[in-house]
């Protein structure tokens, strides 16, 4: 067996984002090909972020929407290097701090294509915003109870929803994607420890 292996992350492979871009058509297509308006996405590294951008400049370029999705991305307040430097440029990075999140599948510090990202989010006239772990616990428990049994990690654009609609960034009569990129099974513990079960 080798010894001395570690994991670099999937998103270092140039193809990876030729997968991810198969959301955005999948979006494109059950939304009777349309486009949505908005596109809400929990974000670590970034790859649903690019490849619903590459999905949907394909589409346009081929004349099959007529204007791009505005993508926003949701990151946890612990852990939110691309929201900060959406807010305040990408010095803000040198001041940031990290603690731990339930959200831990977003919890990258530094994500290899930062400045894409930053450029997708201003070409879409999309944002970014971070979320406290307070309100990712009760998003993770509220979508349970609704049948939505997902990881902590993408429940936080659950939250981003709210957020958006109550600062006006999102209309009611507009289509939204919240996307949910991860079942609950994968946070077992997390469920064990903050659910009373009822027998």
């Amino acid at each position: 067996m080798a010894k001395n292996i570690f994991y670099a992350s999937h998103n270092w492979h140039p193809f990876f984002l030729q997968g991810t871009k198969t959301l955005g058509y999948e979006l494109w297509e059950d939304l009777g090909f349309n486009a949505p308006d908005n596109i809400i996405i929990p974000t670590g590294a970034g790859s649903n972020v690019l490849g619903c951008y590459m999905a949907f400049m394909e589409l346009l370029e081929a004349k099959q929407i007529l204007k791009l999705p505005k993508i926003f991305v949701v990151q946890p307040k612990n852990c939110c290097p691309i929201v900060a430097c959406w807010r305040d440029g990408m010095g803000a990075l040198e001041s940031l701090t990290f603690t731990k999140t339930i959200a831990e599948g977003t919890a990258i510090k530094k994500p290899i294509r930062l400045t894409k990202i930053l450029d997708i989010l201003k070409k879409t006239n999309g944002g970014g915003l971070a979320v406290t772990e307070e309100e990712i616990l009760k998003a993770t428990l509220d979508l349970s109870k609704n049948g939505f049994f997902v990881e902590p990690t993408c429940a936080s654009a659950a939250v981003g929803l709210g957020k958006l609609r109550a600062k006006n960034l999102i209309g009611s009569d507009e289509t939204t994607v919240v996307v949910l990129t991860g079942s609950g099974l994968k946070s077992s513990d997390f469920f064990t420890k903050n659910v009373e079960l009822k027998l």
